[in-house]
């Protein structure tokens, strides 16, 4: 009841609609109660001072009577009761109970269960009261409470429910067991009178914040009241119909071996993460330091305090796989190191790089000596790990270390070096599955480690071919400066084909090369190495540029390497003429030159790509070359370069060109500084690749080096080209060529007489050496022949073959020139 006196709403009685009605021994109606009205539809005033027999209907009685109620049994199930013979059985035996089917004013049939008693008034009059009960409410009722009764008993989940001050109200056996308390104990109590304060505590708040905000709580996993195992806890609010807060219910579950289970689960995520990790941070590296250090790295902390890597020292080196097994005095050192912070005493212990030693009988020793990886616990254990009075052992004990794993570094069934992993402190020590982890992770160290070395031995083939077909020297003829640097990839690819030349050619000239095969490996340096042959051997038939580039671009599959079904390259050849400042350059498909001029105007230096045809590259074959002619402004830098300098990842090759530019624009005193700046500031996110680079500073011979003439095709020619080179040598002073340079000239100047019909021009530079250049309108190269004794001539060329230092001869676009060149004295 309400303060009021009213019903409170919302409680049983409102679910169940008990209907009460007062009768006379007669069975005259003296109550009908508003409930009856709702129940049989019959108001008060339609039905009070009648009497009910008209109401009734079929009844049926339950299989037997509730034990205990005393009521006899009255008739088979189904069997119709009158009201006159319910009244009889009420006044013999005071009582009655059945289930009745009563007829509902608007004409159907509701079955109530009917309880109805005998009473007596004050003044001695007896009078009937009944009460009835809808059955379909009755048996839903019953139901749910046969439900929740089937839960508490027979459910293996934990359940309890608790009043609005957290007090057991009931528990079932299930939840009593797991609490090691029996289930009457708990009545009336709190969970801190149960459970151990650790987890009261918890489970008390919980319960708190479910009662009063009424979010639930589901699936909370927390530990168990005894040392080991785990729960799974469900709250809820417990609320009526009206909205009263009643308590809040427990479901409880044991979790312990889901829960072990999932660590196990994670624990295996996270082994398999850790080596997919140390996988992937090796996976690309091709360097023996760097793997040991990458491996190393990847372990601490996440499985280890401390990580060593020991390698024998034919793996550091990137020498053979060792053939002997472990012997005291072999060389050791320890490369890779990682720890979860640095003091002295790791230091001490894990100096990166320092030489390793230790006993065939110890730890270290067999394992290396190809026995299995060893777990160390225990002082006595770490001890022995190396050898008596090892200082670095001591210095592990200092830092706490107190479990330790070594492991083999195979490779091939070869035992490469050590993997030494420790934990300190209050970590857990390992145990047998982290013992088949490590071993895991040290096969795909040894494998890493292997690698790295069989490249190193690779890449260090491939760099001593690479260099040795490069140039160790270059000429410098006077007027010419140069400076050159050639850079190889980085540890992470292989050695590219690029490479660069200079080649003396005749009168003085020189030609400049870079170039560039595509691939890499020894067979992109095999292949750069032919080419270098074939270019200065066509060098040296003084051929121009253009032509020089389809020579070569037919030789075609006899350049390529041995592996390869074709080859291609791209090549820039320029050729540079000191004593008339005259550049001739073509290009293969390769970066374009840079021309830096300077000057003392306010643009003191300007650096400009050179716009010449690009050509396709060397090999595609059936491809036309063009050559451009420039006149160089004297002290102007030409550089020739491979796509490795300016090539980055993501930017276009004409941004680098135009960044290297802009490094050149500057007053380029020293080229050999110059190249180390362009070095310097290579960009970081380039491509793996060499870099060729080669810097000509192109200047003129100094004032009165030349000197030149040009004679009719007339007999005087000789005695005039006599006089003008006597002259021109006295001038010079080099008195002693007079003789033998007048008498070859003599011979050439004669021989054009007798042939060409044409101009005859007459050339001297004075140089490194002396140079006499004879040209004439004649296309026709002179021929060396050997003339009899009785032979008037003849005898030209072979005298200038026996007293010239070298000769040679050249076309031009008006004929010949022959040249000699005599060593000054």
């Amino acid at each position: 009841m309400s303060a009021s006196g009213e019903p409170r709403p919302g409680t049983l009685l409102d679910t169940l609609r008990v209907a009460v009605v007062m009768l006379d021994t007669s069975g005259r109606v003296l109550l009908w109660s508003p409930l009856a009205e709702e129940v049989l539809g019959w108001s008060g005033e339609d039905v009070v001072g009648r009497r009910v027999g008209g109401l009734f209907g079929p009844a049926e009685r339950p299989p037997e009577d509730t034990p205990g109620s005393g009521t006899p049994k009255v008739g088979a199930r189904g069997t119709p009761v009158s009201a006159e013979r319910i009244l009889a059985e009420l006044m013999r035996y005071g009582r009655w109970s059945g289930i009745l089917a009563l007829r509902h004013r608007d004409g159907h049939s509701v079955q109530v269960e009917t309880r109805a008693s005998l009473l007596v008034d004050g003044e001695g009059r007896p009078f009937v009261l009944a009460s009835m009960v809808e059955t379909s409410r009755l048996r839903t009722l019953e139901h749910d409470l046969a439900a929740l009764d089937a839960l508490f008993d027979s459910s293996p989940l934990g359940v309890a429910i608790f009043d609005t001050d957290l007090r057991y109200v009931r528990i079932n056996a299930a939840l009593a067991a797991m609490n090691g308390v029996p289930p009457a104990d708990h009545i009336g109590r709190t969970v801190h009178d149960i459970l151990d304060p650790a987890v009261a505590g918890r489970i008390s708040e919980l319960q708190r914040e479910v009662l009063t905000t009424g979010r639930p709580v589901i699936d909370l996993v927390a530990a168990a009241p005894g040392p080991y195992g785990h729960r799974s806890l469900s709250y809820h609010r417990l609320v009526d119909s009206a909205g009263h807060v009643l308590g809040i219910s427990a479901t409880v579950m044991d979790v312990t071996e889901r829960v072990r289970d999932a660590r196990k689960a994670e624990r295996a995520r996270r082994r398999l993460a850790l080596l997919n990790h140390m996988g992937a941070r090796i996976a690309g590296v091709l360097d023996v330091t760097r793997v040991a250090e990458t491996v190393a790295e990847s372990l601490v902390p996440v499985f280890a305090d401390y990580a060593g890597v020991i390698l024998r020292g034919e793996v550091v080196t990137g020498g053979d796989l060792p053939v002997t097994g472990y012997r005291e005095g072999t060389p050791l050192r320890q490369l890779g190191t990682a720890a979860v912070r640095w003091t002295p005493q790791v230091e001490r212990w894990l100096r990166r790089g320092q030489a390793i030693s230790f006993t065939q009988d110890s730890a270290f020793g067999r394992v290396l000596a190809g026995g299995d990886a060893r777990m160390v616990t225990g002082e006595q254990e770490l001890l022995a790990t190396t050898y008596p009075g090892d200082p670095k052992v001591y210095a592990a004990l200092e830092l706490g270390v107190t479990s330790m794993l070594v492991l083999p570094l195979r490779a091939h069934g070869t035992v490469l070096g050590l993997l030494v992993v420790a934990r300190s402190g209050a970590r857990e020590p390992y145990e047998q599955d982290d013992l088949a982890l490590a071993n895991e992770l040290a096969y795909r160290a040894g494998a890493a480690l292997d690698n790295a070395r069989l490249y190193a031995r690779e890449r260090e083939g491939g760099l001593m071919l690479q260099r040795s077909l490069l140039p160790r020297t270059v000429p410098e003829p006077p007027g010419i400066n140069v400076a050159y640097r050639y850079v190889p990839a980085g540890s992470g690819a292989e050695v590219g084909g690029d490479w660069f030349d200079v080649i003396p050619l005749a009168g003085g000239r020189i030609a400049f090369v870079v170039g560039d095969v595509m691939g890499h490996g020894l067979p992109a340096a095999a292949a750069m190495g032919r080419l270098r042959t074939a270019v200065r051997t066509l060098a040296g038939f003084d051929m121009p540029p253009d032509e020089l580039l389809r020579r070569v671009d037919a030789l075609g599959d006899d350049l390529a390497p041995s592996n390869a079904g074709g080859w291609l390259a791209t090549l820039a050849y320029a050729v540079y003429d000191p004593s008339t400042r005259h550049c001739a350059i073509a290009r293969a498909g390769h970066l374009p030159p840079v021309l830096v001029e300077q000057s003392d105007g306010p643009e003191q230096c300007r650096a400009r790509p050179l716009d010449l045809p690009t050509g396709a590259p060397l090999g595609v074959g059936g491809v036309r070359f063009e050559s451009i002619e420039l006149d160089v402004p004297d002290g102007a830098v030409l550089v020739l370069y491979t796509d490795g300098l300016v090539e980055a990842r993501g930017m276009d090759i004409g941004t680098g060109i135009d960044r290297l530019c802009a490094t050149l624009c500057r007053r380029l005193d020293s080229l050999e500084d110059a190249c180390d700046e362009l070095l310097a500031e290579l960009d970081p996110t380039r491509e793996p690749d060499d870099v060729a680079l080669l810097m000509a500073r192109l200047g003129g011979l100094p004032a009165d080096s030349t000197a030149s003439w040009t004679f009719p095709a007339e007999a005087s020619a000789v005695r005039l080209a006599r006089r003008r080179v006597r002259d021109t040598l006295v001038k010079w002073g080099l008195a002693p060529l007079i003789d033998v340079t007048v008498l070859l000239v003599s011979e050439l100047v004669t021989n054009s007489l007798r042939y060409a019909h044409g101009p005859i021009g007459v050339r001297m530079v004075r140089g490194g050496s002396l140079l006499v250049e004879v040209s004439d309108p004649l296309p026709d190269p002179p021929r060396e022949r050997v003339a009899a004794e009785d032979d008037e001539g003849g005898r030209g060329l072979q005298l200038v073959a026996r007293s010239a230092h070298r000769w040679g001869t050249r076309h031009g676009a008006l004929g010949k020139t022959v040249w000699f060149e005599l060593a000054l004295p």
